[in-house]
Order: C-alpha cells, then structure tokens, then sequence
C-alpha cells in the first residue's frame, strides 16, 4: 500500500513539474510575443515621428521619450558627432550631468565598446560606490549600458541608458536593445538626410524663389498637412533661344518677370521653386488638379503676354521683343508617397515632350 502511495505522488509530482514546465513555456511564449508587440509598436511609434512636421531635434528628443516610457528605462540619452563637436541630442538627465554624457568617447572603460562596435555594460557592486565616468554625482546612475552608434561603418556617437540600482540590467535582453538601437541609427540617418536637404537650399537670384531642395524639406511639412495635392511642373520652353538670340541679360529678365507674375497670384499655402534651369515646379497644398489647370490656363495667358524690349544697335535702332513660352504638366500627390519620385516622372515628361509643345497636361 505505500508502495503504490509512493508510485503514486511521483506520478503526481512528475505530472506537476511537465504542467508547470508547459505553463512555463507559454508564459515566456506570452512574454516574447508582448515583446514583439512592443517592439513593433515602438518601431510604429518612431516611423510616425520622421513622418511628423516637427523640427528634428524635436523629433530626436521625441524618440528618446518614447524609448523611456515603452521600455522603463530610468536615464536615456543620444549622443551625436556633429563634425566640430558631440553634443547631447537628447536626455532624460538633468542638464548639469551633461558635460560628463557628452564626453564618453574619452572614456577608457568605453574605448573598445567603440572599436569593436559592441555594447559595453557597467554596474556598481554596492551602495556608495560610482560608475566609472561619473565625476560629480553618486546617487543618480548605478548601471548603465552603452551602444555606440554607427551609420555605414563610421562612428557617429552613442546611446546610454542608466539604472538608478547594481546590476539593474542584469538579466535584460540585450538582443532587444540592439535592435532598438538599430532603429534609433535609422532615425538619426532618416533626420541627417533631412538636415542635408534643408541646409542645401538656396535662394535663386533671378527668380527670388527657392531652389527645388527646399520643396523636399520645409515644403512638404506644409504640403503633408493634407492627404492629397497637386503639383505642376512647368518650363520656359523657349528660354535657350531667348539667351541666344537676345542674350541672357534678357533671358534672366524673362525668369524674374515669369516668376512675380505668377507668385503675385499663389497662396502662402502654395510652395513655388525654381524646380532646375527653365523648369519650376508650384505644390498646390491641398487643391484639386481641376482647379490647379484653371488657374494655370489663366497664368499661361497672362505669362505668354510679358515683352522684354532689346534695342538692335546695329539695325537702325530697331527694337525687338522677347516673350516667353510655358509648357505646363500636373498631377496628383498623394500624402506618404514619394514627391521626389512624381516630380522627376513630370520632368522627365517636359523634357521628352516636343520642343514646340506649350500645353497643359494631366499625368
């Protein structure tokens, strides 16, 4: 009879631990798949920030908060190279521990986490104890995890996050850090190309317009405030002839007149760039490709009226007119597609389309 009582709790206690080992196993199968969740929603959450019309600091120190609040980390912050300098993008940490942050890359303890682009984790054993690189603080961090950062294999800066306990990051996956790092180095990379951009925009002398960068940059901050648009393209078809046959003193004169008499009758709301030479390009901020042709037939007429007067010094005084003539094509952009790519499909059209064509055209 204890035989079989024996044989029996060990069945029972074997059937337990395969229960407990099943339950287990869906726990951490549940918990892998919340992490997945969150990581897909943070991924979401950063995508929806470049997208967003503010500036890109603002969209950096946006970012940080939400690796903050989605992860509970205690201290974050980015560190850039911004080619003189490193400079605190972004920070949960109060502004007088920042020279310290800033100044990492000087760190021995961080040296080789740079060079071999790992991730360098550092924890205190015990209260009153400080990390490394702290040189004026005791009770704020007291582990911390560092992800230097790379864009294309050169060393840009980093991010830290900070523990307020020892060994508060002992048992995190760091995989998962890794791969929101990863996702920050595609930010920070998303917002330098929108630097570039916007730091290469230039006012055409001519024209008194913008050059096309800025149609890209600021310009689309205005243009996504609505889900569809219309952006035309036009070129002075016969710009190159009036150079030649009148000079390009009278050439310039015909872009600077062209350019105040259409802008005189756009909208703020309305982005006009000199798009490239004798093309421009007009996104009509949330305006309908009807009512984008009327008002251009109407900008044709008027355009093709202007006369820029020559006197011919050696044919008896004889004055001659230049006037320009405008090919013209629109189309519909759609908000969260690529305006660069429709631009180049409507330049490509004004520059296969025959010389002598001064029309206006849906695409």
């Amino acid at each position: 009879m204890i035989i079989v009582l024996i044989i029996l709790l060990v069945a029972i206690t074997v059937a337990l631990l395969v229960y407990n080992m099943s339950i287990n196993k869906k726990i951490q199968s549940f918990n892998n798949l919340n992490q997945k969740i969150t990581n897909l929603n943070v991924l979401q959450d950063f995508m929806n920030t470049i997208s967003e019309l503010s500036s890109i600091d603002e969209k950096i120190k946006k970012i940080n908060n939400i690796l903050i609040e989605r992860y509970n980390i205690r201290y974050s912050t980015i560190v850039v190279y911004n080619g003189t300098e490193y400079i605190v993008k972004a920070s949960n940490v109060d502004e007088k521990h920042w020279d310290a942050l800033r100044n990492l890359q000087n760190e021995d303890i961080f040296k080789d986490s740079i060079s071999t682009a790992t991730p360098k984790y550092i924890t205190v054993e015990k209260e009153g104890e400080r990390l490394p690189y702290q040189k004026m603080e005791f009770g704020r961090a007291k582990s911390a995890i560092f992800f230097p950062i790379y864009i294309e294999n050169v060393y840009i800066g980093y991010w830290i996050i900070e523990g307020s306990k020892p060994h508060e990051f002992d048992n995190i996956d760091t995989t998962i850090l890794e791969v929101v790092k990863n996702n920050i180095v595609s930010v920070l990379q998303t917002v330098e190309n929108q630097q570039i951009i916007e730091n290469i925009v230039r006012d055409d002398t001519f024209s008194g317009l913008k050059s096309a960068e800025y149609l890209y940059g600021e310009g689309k901050k205005t243009i996504n405030k609505y889900t569809t648009s219309t952006i035309c393209l036009f070129k002075i078809i016969n710009l190159e002839t009036i150079n030649v046959k009148f000079g390009r003193e009278i050439g310039n004169q015909i872009i600077t007149e062209v350019t105040k008499e259409i802008k005189q009758n756009l909208s703020s709301e309305y982005i006009f760039v000199r798009y490239m030479g004798p093309k421009f390009a007009i996104a009509f901020s949330g305006i309908e490709i009807d009512a984008v042709v009327s008002f251009m037939k109407d900008m044709k007429q008027k355009v093709e009226q202007i006369k820029i007067a020559k006197e011919i010094s050696n044919n008896n005084n004889k004055v001659m007119f230049a006037s320009p003539k405008i090919n013209v094509v629109v189309s519909t952009y759609y908000k969260g597609t690529a305006l660069n790519g429709l631009t180049k499909k409507l330049e490509e059209y004004l520059d296969n389309t025959n010389k002598e064509e001064n029309t206006i055209n849906y695409l």
